[in-house]
């Protein structure tokens, strides 16, 4: 593996391990996307990902349209 010129090890600093290997976070890990972060990153924010145990905002279950005529409820 060739070495890092300093120019280039200055610029991917903060990606760079104890090994000074590049490294990003576990989720930008298994990502297809390009906006990858680091492994020092704490909070992610990633437009792309979606988490399975967020919870939706437009929940049908949730919905407090029960009143009115034509809901298919019988009196």
């Amino acid at each position: 593996m060739p070495r890092m010129s300093n120019k280039r090890r200055l610029e991917l600093s903060f990606f760079l391990n104890d090994r000074n290997r590049v490294t990003y976070n576990e989720l930008c890990r298994r990502c297809r996307h390009d906006c990858k972060q680091s492994f020092r990153a704490v909070v992610i924010e990633c437009p792309k990902y979606f988490s399975k145990r967020s919870r939706r905002r437009d929940n049908p279950k949730d919905s407090k349209d029960d009143t009115g005529a034509g809901n298919g409820k019988i009196p």
